[in-house]
């Protein structure tokens, strides 16, 4: 940029033999300041509690707005797909003193909202609402868990609606790819199957969701999570005398530990007439809990973690393959898995993948440099502060942390493990976990555009998307 574009700055002037005045311009790239300080992670004021029947609450002081924001986290196990899904699209379809409009009205009295979802570990009720609202939320909360109807209409109406859903996901490309991922990498475990089938949902009726409720949606192991502009002791007490009711054993279902990745030859899903190609690349990681996660994750910020990693950099800024590559560690209950995912055109299929290899083992077999590591490492330290910066991120990671039986002070342990974490300790997680020989990949595409150029790389194992 030069100095005229500069506000507040005055270009260098010379003058012609007229006795007009130019500006010359000087080019060059101008250095970045240089970061700050990385600033100690402050933990906020927090209670909790853990009720006789089972219920933990945690509350936690966030004084931005005058909000609260709630999740509901419940251990849900195995249980047939449709019929979990049909119980989180229903499950605020009504009590036997509200209809689903009631309940919505109630919440909107008080400036509050509630929404239901499920994944293969919980069933998560989650919302938001004014502090002042706060208790008839809960009690509308509690008639829910203890009382939900399923009626007839309401669960036919929304049975209809997930099965549209459902066939629209079931066309689109990253769908498809992430199904075949996970079927890859988990083979007979349960997270090998995410979405039911439309047939299945069809089946799915009112008696046998009152009846998953009762078998499943219980305070045994369950956390509640209220987040806000909040006395963190009355909120638990409030939480506890709307919820103290809310009994039942129910049926604890264990997920197994997920299997280890098993290398094997690329599996191409074969999607005729596709104009462009999935790639989603599976490799092991770790749990948080874990002494190699710290590094594992500056590892993965190195490879594909964000815009500047060095992944992004080679398919999409050099070489424009992809608009968007992206590698992140997910973490699940029963195990943690690195996911990279990527959309290419289909005419360069084969070079992205060599690429994309090409950057894990090249970062697998030496060190990242001094400052590209150091770089990940503000990023890193950084998105962690902005996660807990709002009520509504703050809620989530207590609540994702509190499923995996943490809480916010492993956050302050997890920065000074971040902040410490030397070159060879990324090198060596990256050679551990990142090198290509361990990862398993599947490539949906037009089999008959880019299976020459994935057998080029790798053996190819064809099958229908």
């Amino acid at each position: 940029m030069s100095a005229r574009s500069e506000p507040g700055l005055r270009a260098p002037q010379s003058r012609t033999k007229k006795g007009q005045v130019t500006a010359t311009v000087e080019t060059g790239t101008r250095p970045l300041p240089a970061l700050g300080p990385t600033r100690r992670l402050k933990l906020p004021k927090q209670a909790e509690r853990t009720l006789g029947n089972g219920l933990t609450v945690i509350a936690v002081r966030r004084p931005a707005v005058p909000l609260v924001e709630l999740r509901l986290w419940m251990p849900f196990g195995r249980t047939h797909l449709a019929r979990g899904a049909m119980l989180a699209q229903t499950v605020l379809s009504g009590t036997e003193t509200m209809t689903a409009n009631q309940i919505a009205a109630e919440l909107q009295k008080v400036g509050g909202g509630l929404s239901a979802g499920i994944d293969p570990d919980r069933l998560m009720i989650s919302g938001a609402g004014l502090v002042t609202g706060l208790d008839r939320m809960l009690q509308i909360l509690a008639e829910v868990l203890t009382g939900a109807t399923y009626p007839k209409d309401w669960v036919g109406t929304e049975r209809d609606r997930l099965i549209d859903r459902i066939q629209v996901a079931q066309s689109q490309p990253a769908h498809l790819a992430r199904t075949a991922l996970l079927k890859r990498i988990y083979g007979k475990h349960p997270y090998a199957v995410q979405t039911p089938e439309p047939a299945q949902v069809r089946a799915v009726r009112p008696p046998t969701l009152r009846r998953l409720h009762a078998e499943r949606v219980h305070p045994a192991g369950a956390v509640l999570v209220l987040v806000g502009d909040v006395q963190p002791e009355r909120v638990v007490d409030a939480a506890e005398k709307a919820l103290a009711a809310w009994n039942g054993d129910g049926h604890v279902a264990e997920l197994p530990p997920t299997p280890p990745l098993e290398p094997g030859p690329l599996l191409l899903a074969d999607r005729p007439g596709s104009v462009q190609s999935s790639l989603r690349i599976a490799l092991p990681a770790v749990p948080r809990t874990h002494p190699d996660h710290a590094a594992l994750q500056l590892a993965n910020l190195v490879f594909g973690g964000y815009f500047s990693s060095r992944w992004v950099e080679n398919i999409r800024e050099d070489k424009g393959y992809t608009y968007g590559p992206h590698s992140l560690i997910e973490h699940s209950v029963a195990g943690s898995v690195l996911v990279a995912a990527a959309e290419v055109a289909t005419e360069v299929t084969g070079p992205a993948l060599l690429e994309t290899l090409y950057e894990l083992g090249r970062l697998a077999s030496l060190p990242p440099r001094p400052d590209e590591l150091e770089q990940a490492r503000q990023y890193a330290l950084g998105t962690l502060q902005l996660g807990m910066s709002t009520q509504a991120g703050l809620a989530s990671l207590t609540s994702a942390y509190a499923g995996s039986g943490l809480r916010l002070d492993f956050l302050a342990e997890h920065a000074a493990r971040l902040a410490k974490a030397t070159v060879d300790d990324v090198a060596a997680a990256a050679a551990r976990y990142l090198a290509p020989a361990k990862a398993v990949t599947v490539v949906l595409g037009d089999a008959e555009r880019i299976a020459a150029q994935l057998a080029a790389l790798t053996p190819v194992h064809t099958e229908s998307a």
